[in-house]
Parts: C-alpha cells; structure tokens; sequence
C-alpha cells in the first residue's frame, strides 16, 4: 500500500491473520479530540491540561506558563516527556536524580516519584500509560474504551534500559537520512516518532494501510490534517461503518483502532508536524535497521 519512496515500502509484511480478522463483532472506534475546540480537563497550577486515551496510553497536552509543576507519586511505569520547542525546558527530578532537559527533545522518566518544572512558556506533552489509574481517570474519551479491545493483545513492556532504568533525555536535531521514516524512539512503555516539519501533501502519493493489533495515535502540533480512515466488511452488515473523512487542526489526537484502513494528510501549505505515538513499542519499526535512534539503551522485545 506505500509508495515505492516511502521507507515503510522495505518492510516485511505481517502473515494474513488466517481468517480471524473476518470473525470479529468489532473493530473499536475511533477518537478526534480538538484541543482548540474543547475545554481542557484540568486547569491547575500554571497548566492547562487535555487528556485522551487509547487502549493503553493516555496523552496528556499541556499549555503551560513558566514555572509550571507536574508531579507523579508512585508512577507504575515510564513515561515520556516531549517538548517540541526549541525555547521551552524543564528540570526534571526521579530516581535521586535530578536533570536539565533542552526543548526540541523527548525524555524518558522511571516509574515511581518523579517531578517536571517547566522553564518558559509553551506546551509540553506528557505520554503516561493506562496503568495508571488516575491520570486514566481524566480523559475525555472514557466511553471508547469501556471494556477490552477486541484487536489490542493486553499489555506487556518491553525490556529494561541497559544499566537500569533513569532519566534519559534525546535531542529531536536529528538531520533526516534517506530510507529513514521520521525521528523513532522508544521506551519500554512508548515508541514516538516525530516528523519533521512539512508543507501539503500530494494527494496522488497518499499511503493507507493499516495494523493488525495495535492502535496508531497521531497527534498534530502544527498545521492542520486531513485523516481519512475506512473500516472492515465482515460478513455481518451490523458491523460495518461509513468512511471518515476528519480535519483536524493543530492542536488535537487522533487515535485510529487496529484493523482499520487510513492515512492521514498534511494539508497546511507551509508548515505542519505531526507525532505518531504507540503503546507499547512496535515490532516492526523495530526489526528496520538505524529506524531507532535510541535502540543501544532500550533492548528489542
């Protein structure tokens, strides 16, 4: 389904799902959450706070001024920091340790008691897993996600950090290299890959395809996208939904269900950044040789 340019091309794809696929009552839904649109779930402190879900992660989207403090207190796993801007820092304390963090990067904090303060004025995001109930608690989105999904597997993390788990900061200045796909890191909670700034699509180079059992979250930080997802025939009509067509402006989430056919289109003429987050890491941008710029500390599943 990609074009021959696209680096995804060179991947393997997975075996046919033997028929299973076909069987299922449900694929999930989808959920568009417009932050320029919607109140925030929480205004505290300097911070005013979105959060959506999908089966496993929460993303949290925070307009923040200086000085601003995010505190977990028995965090159940690793989270990530990302900040996008250059002009925008933190210093962030876990473990006994405590660490400046440049914008323009993506940090990953250990589970436990932890501590973000902001320097300057911005938005910073925060990627926090499911288990843990109460940032869970705040999303905007809870009735999508009521029971289990019917295409995610449960949950499991990757392997441990190389020398143990603690405060590990990437710069996001990472020139792009040919048959490369974005900026890809991971943790044993996340993969995050942070596109570079582009300009419109061309609509004759689109790329649908979709993912047998995980979810995609595409989260859009500038500019605006057109996303365009189609869902699966079974051989029972109850199952079946119509094409969504959605544009969504900077800032706001897209979470696409496993099974369900889309692509998403840049469409600002000058200028727009999109993140694709997955919960937990994928295999298969994994198994794509210098694909993971941080995958010396955080092993292979």
């Amino acid at each position: 389904m990609y074009e021959a340019d696209d680096p995804r091309s060179a991947m393997s794809a997975k075996p046919a799902d033997g028929g299973a696929a076909s069987a299922a009552k449900a694929f999930g839904q989808s959920t568009y959450a417009r932050f320029y649109a919607e109140r925030p779930q929480e205004e505290v402190d300097g911070a005013k706070t979105w959060y959506t879900r999908g089966q496993n992660f929460v993303v949290c989207y925070s307009e923040v001024s200086d000085g601003a403090v995010f505190t977990r207190k028995g965090q159940a796993d690793e989270y990530v920091l990302l900040i996008h801007d250059p002009d925008l820092s933190a210093v962030v304390e876990a473990s006994g340790e405590m660490s400046d963090v440049d914008g323009y990067s993506i940090t990953m904090i250990p589970s436990g008691d932890s501590t973000v303060t902001v320097k300057g004025s911005g938005v910073i995001v925060r990627l926090i897993s499911t288990a843990n109930a109460d940032i869970a608690a705040k999303v905007s989105n809870p009735d999508k996600y009521a029971g289990v999904h019917p295409h995610v597997p449960p949950f499991e993390p990757w392997p441990d950090p190389v020398g143990g788990f603690r405060i590990r900061s990437y710069s996001l200045d990472v020139p792009d290299e040919p048959g490369r796909f974005g900026k890809i890191f991971r943790c044993t909670t996340f993969m995050v890959n942070v596109f570079p700034v582009q300009g419109a699509r061309d609509l004759t180079k689109l790329s649908p395809h979709h993912h047998d059992d995980f979810e995609q979250c595409s989260l859009a930080l500038q500019g605006w996208y057109m996303h365009h997802l189609r869902w699966p025939w079974t051989a029972n009509f109850h199952d079946w939904q119509e094409d969504e067509h959605e544009k969504c402006l900077a800032p706001s989430v897209c979470v696409i269900p496993p099974q369900v056919v889309h692509t998403s289109a840049p469409s600002d003429p000058s200028a727009n950044v999109l993140v694709d987050i997955f919960s937990p890491p994928r295999e298969d941008f994994s198994d794509m040789e210098g694909w993971v710029l941080n995958a010396d500390d955080y092993p292979r599943k």
